[in-house]
Protein backbone atom coordinates (compact mmCIF):
# COMPACT_ATOMS: atom_id res chain seq x y z
CA UNK A 1 0.00 0.00 0.00
CA UNK A 2 1.15 3.56 -1.03
CA UNK A 3 0.42 6.49 1.28
CA UNK A 4 1.29 9.96 0.28
CA UNK A 5 0.94 13.27 2.98
CA UNK A 6 -0.04 16.52 1.44
CA UNK A 7 -0.53 20.23 3.67
CA UNK A 8 -2.25 23.01 2.86
CA UNK A 9 -2.78 26.31 4.37
CA UNK A 10 -4.59 29.23 2.83
CA UNK A 11 -5.56 32.60 4.40
CA UNK A 12 -8.04 35.65 3.79
CA UNK A 13 -8.78 39.09 4.64
CA UNK A 14 -12.09 39.78 7.10
CA UNK A 15 -14.26 42.42 5.65
CA UNK A 16 -17.44 44.08 5.94
CA UNK A 17 -20.26 42.68 3.36
CA UNK A 18 -19.49 39.20 2.97
CA UNK A 19 -20.47 35.91 4.81
CA UNK A 20 -18.26 34.33 6.64
CA UNK A 21 -18.21 30.37 5.44
CA UNK A 22 -15.45 27.88 7.12
CA UNK A 23 -16.15 24.54 6.30
CA UNK A 24 -18.66 24.31 4.42
CA UNK A 25 -20.80 26.21 7.20
CA UNK A 26 -21.86 29.77 7.73
CA UNK A 27 -20.43 31.06 10.47
CA UNK A 28 -22.45 34.01 11.82
CA UNK A 29 -20.22 37.15 12.45
CA UNK A 30 -20.30 40.81 10.98
CA UNK A 31 -17.34 39.82 8.48
CA UNK A 32 -16.64 37.72 5.99
CA UNK A 33 -13.38 36.61 4.03
CA UNK A 34 -12.59 38.11 1.49
CA UNK A 35 -11.84 36.63 -2.09
CA UNK A 36 -13.04 35.46 -5.85
CA UNK A 37 -15.14 32.46 -5.11
CA UNK A 38 -17.03 32.20 -1.11
CA UNK A 39 -13.23 32.66 -0.05
CA UNK A 40 -13.45 29.58 2.52
CA UNK A 41 -10.13 29.26 3.81
CA UNK A 42 -10.55 25.73 5.71
CA UNK A 43 -11.44 24.05 2.40
CA UNK A 44 -9.37 25.86 0.48
CA UNK A 45 -6.95 25.12 2.69
CA UNK A 46 -7.80 21.31 2.84
CA UNK A 47 -8.21 21.33 -1.27
CA UNK A 48 -4.65 22.04 -1.23
CA UNK A 49 -3.74 19.34 0.88
CA UNK A 50 -5.51 16.71 -1.42
CA UNK A 51 -4.01 18.08 -4.48
CA UNK A 52 -0.82 18.09 -3.09
CA UNK A 53 -0.99 14.85 -1.40
CA UNK A 54 -1.63 13.76 -5.68
CA UNK A 55 0.78 15.48 -6.92
CA UNK A 56 -1.21 17.65 -8.36
CA UNK A 57 -0.21 20.90 -7.91
CA UNK A 58 -2.78 23.51 -5.88
CA UNK A 59 -6.11 25.03 -5.81
CA UNK A 60 -4.92 27.86 -7.99
CA UNK A 61 -3.84 25.64 -10.72
CA UNK A 62 -7.24 24.30 -11.09
CA UNK A 63 -9.57 26.38 -9.99
CA UNK A 64 -7.86 30.40 -10.94
CA UNK A 65 -9.02 33.62 -9.36
CA UNK A 66 -8.68 34.78 -12.89
CA UNK A 67 -11.35 32.85 -14.20
CA UNK A 68 -14.81 33.85 -14.09
CA UNK A 69 -16.23 30.35 -13.94
CA UNK A 70 -15.17 30.30 -9.92
CA UNK A 71 -16.39 34.07 -9.53
CA UNK A 72 -18.27 33.30 -5.83
CA UNK A 73 -17.78 29.43 -6.48
CA UNK A 74 -19.33 27.36 -3.67
CA UNK A 75 -16.04 26.35 -2.00
CA UNK A 76 -17.36 22.71 -0.97
CA UNK A 77 -17.74 22.34 -4.80
CA UNK A 78 -14.11 22.49 -5.41
CA UNK A 79 -13.12 20.70 -2.61
CA UNK A 80 -15.31 17.82 -4.18
CA UNK A 81 -14.13 17.82 -7.41
CA UNK A 82 -10.32 18.40 -6.38
CA UNK A 83 -11.29 14.96 -4.32
CA UNK A 84 -12.43 13.26 -7.56
CA UNK A 85 -9.27 14.08 -9.59
CA UNK A 86 -7.48 12.56 -6.63
CA UNK A 87 -9.89 9.91 -6.45
CA UNK A 88 -9.15 9.71 -10.84
CA UNK A 89 -5.44 9.05 -9.61
CA UNK A 90 -6.48 5.96 -7.86
CA UNK A 91 -6.15 7.57 -4.38
CA UNK A 92 -8.18 6.94 -1.05
CA UNK A 93 -8.53 9.63 1.48
CA UNK A 94 -7.31 8.46 5.05
CA UNK A 95 -8.10 11.09 6.94
CA UNK A 96 -7.87 15.04 7.12
CA UNK A 97 -6.48 16.99 10.21
CA UNK A 98 -7.07 20.83 9.93
CA UNK A 99 -6.76 23.83 12.10
CA UNK A 100 -8.57 27.17 11.87
CA UNK A 101 -7.00 30.07 13.65
CA UNK A 102 -8.82 32.49 14.20
CA UNK A 103 -8.60 35.68 16.99
CA UNK A 104 -12.58 36.00 16.01
CA UNK A 105 -15.49 34.75 16.38
CA UNK A 106 -15.23 31.91 18.90
CA UNK A 107 -15.90 28.21 16.84
CA UNK A 108 -15.70 25.83 19.32
CA UNK A 109 -19.80 25.58 18.50
CA UNK A 110 -18.97 25.49 15.10
CA UNK A 111 -16.44 22.64 14.51
CA UNK A 112 -18.82 19.58 14.87
CA UNK A 113 -21.27 20.90 12.16
CA UNK A 114 -17.77 21.36 9.83
CA UNK A 115 -16.63 17.79 10.31
CA UNK A 116 -19.82 16.49 9.35
CA UNK A 117 -19.78 18.68 6.03
CA UNK A 118 -17.07 18.24 5.01
CA UNK A 119 -17.29 14.39 5.70
CA UNK A 120 -20.41 14.64 3.72
CA UNK A 121 -18.70 16.57 0.88
CA UNK A 122 -16.06 14.03 0.57
CA UNK A 123 -17.92 10.86 1.51
CA UNK A 124 -16.27 10.10 4.43
CA UNK A 125 -16.78 8.96 8.06
CA UNK A 126 -16.92 11.15 10.49
CA UNK A 127 -13.55 9.86 12.49
CA UNK A 128 -11.71 10.63 9.44
CA UNK A 129 -11.81 14.35 9.63
CA UNK A 130 -10.27 16.47 12.35
CA UNK A 131 -10.85 20.67 13.13
CA UNK A 132 -9.34 22.50 15.30
CA UNK A 133 -9.84 26.14 16.24
CA UNK A 134 -6.85 28.23 17.94
CA UNK A 135 -6.08 32.01 18.40
CA UNK A 136 -3.19 33.54 17.22
CA UNK A 137 -3.05 35.20 20.88
CA UNK A 138 -3.55 38.72 19.66
CA UNK A 139 -0.33 38.58 17.10
CA UNK A 140 -0.01 39.34 13.51
CA UNK A 141 -3.18 39.89 10.96
CA UNK A 142 -4.96 37.05 12.33
CA UNK A 143 -4.40 37.95 16.34
CA UNK A 144 -5.31 41.77 15.20
CA UNK A 145 -8.59 40.66 13.76
CA UNK A 146 -7.47 41.33 10.01
CA UNK A 147 -7.71 37.78 8.55
CA UNK A 148 -8.28 34.22 9.40
CA UNK A 149 -6.23 31.46 8.36
CA UNK A 150 -6.10 27.28 8.06
CA UNK A 151 -3.93 24.75 7.69
CA UNK A 152 -4.88 21.31 6.78
CA UNK A 153 -3.24 17.43 6.45
CA UNK A 154 -4.28 14.58 4.52
CA UNK A 155 -3.60 11.17 4.52
CA UNK A 156 -3.92 9.66 0.88
CA UNK A 157 -3.88 5.74 0.71
CA UNK A 158 -3.43 3.68 -2.99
Amino acid sequence: MQFRIGEGWDIHALVAGRKLMLGGVEVPFHLGLLGHSDADALLHAITDALLGAAALGDIGSHFPDTDVRFKCADSSTLLLEAARRVRAKGYEIGNIDSTIIAQAPRLMRHLPAMRTQIARTLGLELDQVNVKAKTSEKMGPVGQGQAIEARAIVLLSR
